[in-house]
């Protein structure tokens, strides 16, 4: 299975892009940015009618990370040491949300992610975040005991 096939919700995808209704659009390889979209559930928000703020992280993460991954071909994944974030807005139940992922500088030991997430026509700014992480070898689903 290709690395793009995991990040699809779907039979195919991880447990989590399944959670997140990931779509991965593409990856732009001159800006290192990975371009990505999620549909918002109900079981990701809170009683405000948007998501919880530790799941918008999740969503920051999604789209740095594989912006990192798409970087490598699939070959390599970042572990994070930190991430911060910035809320600016809620995101509401129901939004399909437009998210950027950037390799800013990627080195044998450090990584430097940054990421956004924006309105579906790209005009709002939900949130961002920025990302320190170690390169590591990508995990197949088998290596997890999660693939067959």
């Amino acid at each position: 299975m290709d690395w793009r096939d995991q990040i699809q919700e779907g039979a195919e995808g991880s447990p989590h892009s399944n959670l997140l209704g990931s779509r991965f659009v593409g990856f732009d390889e001159a800006t290192q940015t990975a371009t990505m979209t999620f549909t918002i559930r109900q079981e990701v928000t809170t009683w405000r009618g948007g998501v919880q703020g530790g799941l918008v992280a999740g969503y920051l993460d999604d789209v740095m990370g594989y912006a990192y991954v798409a970087a490598t071909g699939g070959e390599m994944a970042p572990l994070n040491l930190d991430l911060s974030m910035s809320l600016i807005r809620l995101i509401p139940e129901g939004a399909t949300i437009l998210a950027k992922g950037r390799v800013v500088k990627a080195g044998r030991k450090v990584v430097f992610l940054e990421g956004e997430l924006y309105t579906e026509d790209g005009e709002k700014l939900y949130a961002r975040a920025t990302s320190t992480a170690i390169p590591t070898k990508r995990p197949s689903p088998t290596e997890t005991g999660m693939g067959e």
